[in-house]
């Protein structure tokens, strides 16, 4: 049986921030619950909702609220996190998960129950794999509790590295002293950091040498204290590499792997480190894996489609996948399975 609610917002800046430009959060909110809203003075009126949407509307409008009376100006894109990661019981998923960066353009969020769970994995682990397709928030997310922790002072530096793995051009060739031959590996890296901070904060950080760019084959022998250590695109890495990297953790430091098992560039017959690894630290204690799939994709909807439409065209990808343990250790550490490829 449909249910009418009517919320009476008596501050009217709340009710402008909870409406949003244009009512945009409104509309968000319809099409992700169905029903339809309306206003009228200091009233929102929403009409077409079952019992459980109109549970699920209530949860949303009360955490807006408390969203802006907290000083925040929620956007479609927050509401739109919310709706996915709402349930009926009360719970917020997203309260302990959001990234505040001092200095940066704004808050950063997780757009599913997935990536939500792998920020708290890389709070609550020194050592946080996350594996998952294109466009997942991997690298984004990463980066985000990197500039947080390094910049709130929490750790002194941050260390980017990845493999290089050449294609028909040998890194030596390239012109320029180290930091030049390596930046164009790690663009995707600084991409990110982009979108997060000002271009004077991150030049600024280059200068005092608290952000450290490396090539992965230069971390042998290194002690790495005190600071967040991100291993970009592991898979691929050999199984020598990956051990490599993860025995340079220091005291005080913490460490993200991300990585594509859909995506090896290794010769043939070289197995990958991050599958390896995948199968041999699942049960480790202080180690977590976060698995994201096609469901937590956020860069464009059309990714998704072209992530199945790959994965059904090469059905030989699936024994790779399934070798690193995705789908027992997704369930094994509680995480949201909504999709899987």
């Amino acid at each position: 049986m449909d249910e009418s609610i009517t919320i009476v917002l008596d501050d009217q800046k709340v009710l402008s921030a909870v409406c949003g430009a244009n009512d945009g959060n409104l509309r968000v909110i319809e099409h992700s619950l169905g029903g339809r809203i309306a206003t009228r003075g200091n009233q929102l009126r929403v009409e077409g909702l079952d019992a459980s949407g109109s549970r699920r509307f209530r949860v949303m409008m009360e955490r807006l609220i408390n969203s802006v009376e907290q000083g925040e100006s929620p956007s479609p894109d927050f509401v739109k996190a919310l709706a996915k990661t709402s349930g009926e019981d009360g719970e917020d998923p997203l309260r302990d998960a959001m990234i505040y960066i001092p200095h940066g353009f704004g808050k950063v969020f997780p757009r599913s129950l997935n990536q939500a769970a792998y920020i708290r994995g890389m709070r609550s682990c020194d050592i946080c794999f996350c594996v998952g397709p294109a466009g997942t928030g991997k690298t984004y997310l990463a980066i985000a509790e990197a500039l947080r922790l390094v910049l709130s002072k929490k750790l002194r530096k941050l260390v980017l590295t990845r493999p290089v793995v050449e294609a028909g051009e040998s890194l030596g060739y390239l012109p320029g002293d180290l930091a030049q031959k390596i930046s164009p590996y790690l663009r995707p890296l600084y991409d990110a950091m982009e979108a997060l901070v000002p271009y004077e904060i991150i030049r600024r950080m280059e200068e005092s040498r608290t952000i450290e760019i490396a090539p992965l084959a230069y971390m042998r022998g290194r002690s790495l204290n005190d600071c967040m250590v991100i291993l970009d695109e592991a898979q691929n890495t050999t199984k020598e590499q990956l051990k490599m990297f993860l025995t340079r953790i220091g005291e005080g430091a913490r460490a993200v792997v991300t990585g594509d098992v859909t995506q090896i560039d290794l010769p043939r017959r070289v197995d990958s480190g991050l599958l390896h690894a995948a199968s041999i630290l699942t049960e480790v204690e202080g180690v977590y894996f976060s698995w994201l799939s096609t469901a937590d994709v956020v860069r464009n909807p059309l990714i998704k489609k072209i992530i199945r439409a790959y994965a059904a065209a090469s059905p030989q990808a699936s024994p790779a996948i399934s070798a690193s343990g995705i789908s027992a250790a997704g369930r094994a550490e509680g995480t949201h399975d909504e999709e899987r490829p």
